[in-house]
């Protein structure tokens, strides 16, 4: 079997590490927020480009915790996009404020940014933009907006960590960066993680003090928070994780090449890379016009590819009829009926990359037929 992404493949090939990291935590006796999640945050800020880095338990509340650092409540809106892992929007409405959807670009998969200006009310907060697959958005027009209505930006960066735009790291852009540890993303925990990063000591402060009950001294709340701790075994798998995240990164994007060499005539719409970024490839999404039945023919070849995702936000039955924006979304919804995520992870063998392109090219003559 071919996974899609495979966590346990990158555990065994860093496992000497790993293990001996896990074994220094469980000798420690401190295993919530003590000196391994110290020195992960130190490093990972330094790996992005920023002072400050706050590790939370899932990129869920690194969103949620983001945002209430910004002040944002009930009667507040953000702009953000449908064609996201549902947790993007979820985060908003966590805070009791509004989500507002635009539209993403068809070529890369991230917010519109033409369609921004037209979404910004007085009631508008912050623009949330999501850096998907890989793919850093269009930040510069976004940020103009975001300068012209004094408008926040906090960017989700839970599918790019290592990605660049401009010559910077996503993150370090908007006024917070929010990235996620899922076992399966570039930097994957082996359980739930988050971290936000920002360059403001103001809003990192906040966001300390929010992400444990708004303690500034223990038992004693200056602001209302929640428990949003980063354990001390996580920060130490991480940090064994890190080390090996640029190198990861290049790896994906050679399988990425490979790719898009062997899948250039098959008809397939291949990925673009936004002019000027660095792409990091946590997912390689094509787009096909008979994609279920592209997808149920690797299956049966044993090929785990994967949609992300397969209902956009505004068109799921939580969230159905009541987001604004929701009727001005036709490249997201083409989007979802079009997109397939083909197997990549840093640790995936050059053969198996052949192993999934033979078996889309034996569907395109099958096709035929």
């Amino acid at each position: 079997m071919i996974r899609c992404g495979n966590p346990l493949a990158q555990y065994r090939a860093h496992k000497a590490e790993i293990d001996a990291a896990v074994l220094r935590v469980l000798e420690s006796g401190r295993y919530i927020l003590g000196e391994e999640v110290r020195q992960f945050e130190g490093e990972f800020g330094a790996f992005v480009g920023v002072p400050h880095a706050i590790a939370v338990a899932s990129g869920t509340d690194a969103l949620q915790i983001a945002l209430s650092a910004c002040g944002i409540g009930a009667g507040d809106e953000v702009i953000t996009v449908a064609h996201t892992a549902v947790a993007t929007v979820a985060a908003i409405e966590l805070c009791a404020a509004t989500p507002v959807l635009v539209d993403i670009e068809p070529d890369y998969f991230t917010m519109d940014s033409k369609a921004l200006e037209a979404a910004v009310t007085p009631r508008t907060k912050v623009i949330l933009p999501v850096h998907l697959y890989g793919q850093p958005a269009d930040l510069g027009p976004i940020l103009e907006v975001a300068r012209r209505h004094g408008l926040r930006v906090i960017e989700d960066c839970a599918q790019a960590h290592g990605a660049v735009y401009a010559g910077r790291r996503v993150g370090t852009w908007g006024d917070l960066g929010c990235f996620s540890f899922y076992p399966t993303k570039n930097l994957g925990a082996m359980g739930d993680g988050g971290i936000i990063v920002t360059a403001d000591p103001g809003l990192a402060e906040r966001v300390r003090l929010l992400r444990e009950y708004g303690w500034a001294e223990r038992y004693v709340s200056r602001l209302p928070g929640l428990n949003s701790r980063l354990d001390e075994l996580q920060a130490a798998i991480l940090r064994v994780k890190l080390g090996h995240l640029d190198a990861d990164n290049a790896r994906r994007a050679r399988l990425a090449a490979l790719y898009g060499e062997a899948l250039s005539e098959t008809g397939l719409g291949l990925p673009r890379c936004r002019p000027g970024v660095t792409h990091v490839y946590h997912l390689y999404v094509v787009r096909a016009n008979r994609r279920d039945a592209l997808q149920g023919f690797l299956a049966s070849r044993q090929i785990g590819a994967l949609i992300h995702y397969p209902v956009p936000v505004h068109m799921q039955p939580a969230y159905r009829d009541r987001l604004r924006g929701a009727d001005r979304l036709p490249e997201s919804e083409r989007a979802a009926r079009e997109v397939l995520s083909l197997p990549i992870y840093a640790e995936m063998l050059e053969d198996d990359v052949q192993a999934v392109v033979k078996a889309v090219h034996a569907f395109q003559e099958q096709s035929r037929d």
